[in-house]
């Protein structure tokens, strides 16, 4: 008797593993491992949400108007041309659900985000890994691995887990080399922390196979409630909205995120003492031999000498109640990505790394 068997590709995924929260024993633990902002959300998008929780017997809308007209305000984009997720992390399916397939194939960079991988498989089609220059996005890299099968390309700018970034003018060299078949996505994760960056939007503007993506998971500190949004040329928003399902953002996450966007004043706080605190940790941390590249993120990635010691500070950090992420997974076994927290926290970080480099370990 046949057995009952999944699509090709499936089981060639590694289940994700989401950042650690909790460590057996230990109380006062500090979470630096799933770049969260450690300010926590608007004090209006709180309220938002609030209002909402009176009305959990209604449906959300369906078009998500109200939330795209707000984004569309603040960014200065054309609402009809956005998108609304749970999280991004649906928009780069529903881009891999739509566009990619069987015979067809989605490049990723050796150290990029695991959902386009996954997303891939999940859709049949092929993933193909090019290498990065130094831990930063490498275009000829990726314009070598394009075929006639190519359908997507992806790539964070900022780029998770690295924090590193190319600028525009590379990003334009590439999408002026690609086959018009291919879509390319800007994964748009950390964008709002780099200032006066728009994430792409114009490069989607000028172009056909262009589409950014974004979240409200990050520095506008909502990822428990998973709102996310793509911005794109018509006919591909006009192909996601086909695809996704009609209430796939909930009624309190779309007023929270509205109430969000709108709290600019409460963003630019945010970036400003992440900007402060992540320059703050990563020169401390190159005083005492741990480096990282020029994070433009909300996270730095610590270098270490091999996988022993980026394993062994790991344990150190779990034995003083902090959490980081190791990121094997992504290719850098020698290294561990840790989140800017709040001043206390990277202090505390930094002092921890420091006694186990100096084999004070207590």
């Amino acid at each position: 008797m046949e057995r009952i068997k999944p699509q090709p590709g499936i089981m060639d995924i590694e289940l994700y593993q989401g950042g650690t929260s909790h460590l057996a024993g230990i109380k006062d633990v500090v979470k630096l491992s799933s770049n969260e902002n450690p300010l926590g959300p608007s004090e209006k998008a709180i309220e938002a949400y609030s209002k909402a929780a009176f009305e959990l017997n209604r449906y959300p809308s369906s078009d998500h108007n109200s939330l795209r007209a707000a984004i569309g305000k603040v960014h200065q984009l054309d609402s009809d041309r956005v998108i609304c997720g749970s999280g991004s992390d649906e928009i780069i399916s529903l881009l891999c659900q739509a566009y990619a397939g069987p015979e067809t194939e989605v490049i990723h960079t050796v150290h990029g985000f695991s959902m386009y991988r996954i997303n891939a498989l999940i859709a049949g089609a092929v993933p193909v890994e090019v290498v990065e220059n130094n831990r930063v996005t490498d275009v000829d890299a990726i314009l070598a691995a394009v075929t006639e099968r190519t359908c997507l390309v992806f790539f964070a700018n900022p780029n998770n887990p690295t924090g590193t970034m190319i600028p525009t003018s590379e990003v334009e060299r590439l999408i002026n080399s690609l086959p018009r078949h291919t879509l390319l996505v800007l994964d748009g994760a950390y964008a709002e922390y780099v200032e006066n960056y728009d994430g792409g939007a114009s490069l989607v503007e000028a172009n056909n196979n262009v589409v950014m993506t974004r979240t409200f998971s990050k520095l506008y500190g909502l990822g428990g409630l998973r709102v996310g949004w793509g911005y794109g040329p018509v006919h591909v928003i006009d192909t996601l909205n086909r695809v996704r399902g009609p209430f796939n953002v909930t009624q309190p996450g779309l007023a929270a995120a509205k109430a969000a966007v709108f709290d600019r004043a409460y963003t630019t706080h945010c970036r400003v003492e992440n900007a402060r605190c992540r320059s703050w940790m990563a020169d401390k941390l190159a005083e005492i031999g741990v480096l990282s590249d020029a994070s433009l993120a909300n996270f730095i990635l610590a270098r270490f000498r091999d996988r022993h010691e980026a394993e062994a500070c790991d344990f150190y950090l779990q034995s003083q109640g902090i959490i980081v992420r190791r990121v094997s997974g992504y290719n850098l076994p020698a290294a561990l990505r840790i989140t800017v927290g709040d001043e206390s926290a990277c202090r505390r970080v930094v002092h921890a790394i420091r006694q186990f480099k100096n084999g004070k370990r207590v």
